[in-house]
């Protein structure tokens, strides 16, 4: 059996992040095909959504339904349904608007978390502006505002968390840059899976 255990999306009672070991499945977006235990689930209304990240499966609960009266359901389904690892179909071609909208939930998860934590414990503050194209644009404030290090809080503790949770995250950019540009001037903020 593969373990897993759910995490809450803040701001978003619906979804739950159900954490699996990392590798356990391949791919990440919407889903176009899921194993037969949670198809059914999908079928009967208990679950409006369902989309992989790279070491989570994030399941939307359909209209009406509730996490404590259908978790269990959930669950058992994800338990029976990642024993069939080839029962999982990542679409292909999805519309970019979705992939920018799983990423937009991944970011307000990692700053409500410990990043954010972390940047409000020194004073500061990250505001999400937007996403668009896989490109995450923030505005830091407080603390953070015109920190000289304020580019190494960006580079190795939020977009490292990100792209660990969406590695299709091409880059985060400080709205405050030149342009809007990269974290620092002439240098990507892309970092090494390593």
């Amino acid at each position: 059996m593969v373990p897993l255990h759910p995490q809450p999306t803040a701001g978003r009672p619906d979804l739950l992040r159900w954490i699996v070991p990392a590798g356990t499945l391949t791919g990440t977006g919407p889903l176009a095909r899921v194993p037969a235990a949670l198809a059914a689930l999908l079928t009967d209304g208990t679950l409006a959504g369902v989309r992989l990240e790279a070491a989570a499966v994030v399941t939307r609960l359909g209209p009406g339904r509730t996490w404590a009266e259908d978790g269990p359901r959930v669950r058992t389904a994800l338990h029976t349904a990642l024993e069939d690892p080839a029962g999982w179909i990542v679409e292909t071609g999805a519309d970019p608007r979705d992939e920018d909208a799983v990423l937009y939930g991944v970011v307000v998860d990692v700053l409500a978390g410990q990043t954010g934590d972390f940047v409000r414990s020194h004073g500061g503050g990250i505001d999400l502006v937007g996403v668009r194209d896989g490109v995450v644009t923030v505005s830091l404030r407080g603390a953070c505002h015109g920190c000289p290090a304020s580019w190494l809080t960006l580079q190795q503790r939020l977009e490292r968390r990100i792209r660990q949770r969406h590695p299709a995250l091409r880059e985060v950019r400080d709205s405050a840059a030149p342009s809007g540009g990269p974290l620092r001037a002439g240098r990507s903020s892309r970092t090494r899976n390593g």
